[in-house]
């Protein structure tokens, strides 16, 4: 944990713009990990029976329309 704790304290240290550029770094190591092990974890996965799902609505729905229905349905 010390090494966390001195960790924060540099990036308390650094500039506005040197801790920005810092979380961006940050972040895009974490969006490759979890990347990483979703696509990982999905490989051992068995695969789901997809054609189950064939015909599950009677047609193509417009997502868009579909939200302005669900909304105008709960005023």
């Amino acid at each position: 944990m010390s090494t966390y704790n001195e960790v924060l304290s540099q990036a308390q240290s650094l500039t506005p713009d040197e801790q920005q550029q810092l979380l961006e770094v940050l972040s895009a190591l974490m969006r490759d990990r979890v990347t990483t092990q979703t696509q990982g974890s999905s490989e051992r996965l068995p695969r789901k029976n997809l054609k189950r799902w064939r015909g599950f609505l009677p047609y193509r729905v417009d997502a868009l329309e579909f939200q302005l229905q669900l909304r105008e349905a709960s005023w």
